[in-house]
């Protein structure tokens, strides 16, 4: 068996020509801020591409820098300063120590919030009424319903619980009536519940953590993972390619996740100026 590889880039090419007609509709070139620490070399490096990709679509895209050793007021203030001049708000992580991930969460304004990280946009997630989808975990859903199989009783497993990946594709996966199960760093003999999953998604930065013995034969796997390797001069995922000899349908790293992650990032920040405007919105 050789999986099919899920072909990331072409949907994010559909996305992509979505997201442009969108946004020629508004009377005003949408707008993308981005908050960056300083010393963070890779969240810099997102934005700068974000701002190009952006260019392709009609939606301007801002990059702030913050010291690293900025006070929590401080933050706060220039952080509402940028907000105001923007439809949508991104703020990369990880923040610098001093900072609370979850009072920074809470500055931002719902509307605005394209990493649906406010408590708000959480809820209404779990309501099943979303507003604003985190981008990684949208791509993930999109990408496995690319695939055409049946998802409805299905076993899916996540590896990995962050607050913009793991848990909001729970709740994506669920609304699609799959069993999920939600693995960690405290799983017990996780190969072998991974092995359960006719749906297995991957997202916790270890590169080829899952290798083919976590691994139910035929199932569809997931990749989120990003990890560079200086070595191979490229980024590896948390899956390990021998995995294709095992699974029916996998997410190649690079060309699977990411490049539909990029494209729905910017869509969020399209529907959250369409919003402001007062024009229909969509979950993209």
């Amino acid at each position: 068996m050789t999986a099919e590889l899920i072909d990331g880039k072409q949907a994010a090419r559909s996305q992509r020509k979505l997201t442009t007609d969108r946004a020629a509709e508004l009377n005003d070139e949408p707008a993308l801020g981005i908050l960056v620490a300083e010393s963070d070399k890779p969240s810099r490096a997102y934005a700068k591409f974000l701002s190009k990709r952006g260019k392709k679509i009609g939606l301007r895209v801002d990059a702030t820098t913050y010291p690293d050793d900025i006070t929590p007021g401080r933050f706060a203030e220039d952080l509402s300063e940028v907000q105001q001049g923007v439809d949508g708000l991104l703020v990369m992580r990880p923040l610098p120590a001093q900072l609370d991930p979850a009072a920074v969460d809470e500055l931002i304004d719902p509307r605005r919030d394209v990493d649906g990280v406010h408590p708000h946009n959480v809820g209404l997630l779990a309501l099943g009424r979303p507003r604003f989808i985190p981008a990684t975990a949208l791509s993930m859903l999109r990408l496995l319903l690319s695939t055409g199989i049946e998802l409805q009783g299905r076993r899916a497993v996540i590896i990995g619980r962050s607050p913009t990946v793991g848990k909001p594709l729970f709740q994506l996966l669920l609304s699609r009536h799959l069993t999920v199960t939600v693995c960690h760093s405290r799983t017990k003999d996780l190969a072998a519940v991974a092995r359960e999953a006719d749906v297995l998604a991957v997202a916790v930065g270890r590169p080829h953590l899952v290798t083919p013995e976590f691994v139910k034969p035929g199932a569809v796997v997931l990749d989120a993972g990003y990890n560079w390797d200086d070595d191979a001069g490229h980024e590896l995922g948390d899956v390990h390619p021998d995995v294709a000899g095992t699974a029916g349908f996998l997410t190649p790293v690079p060309g699977g996740v990411g490049p539909l992650t990029t494209e729905l990032m910017l869509a969020n920040a399209v529907e959250a100026a369409r919003g402001l405007a007062g024009l229909s919105t969509e979950v993209v």
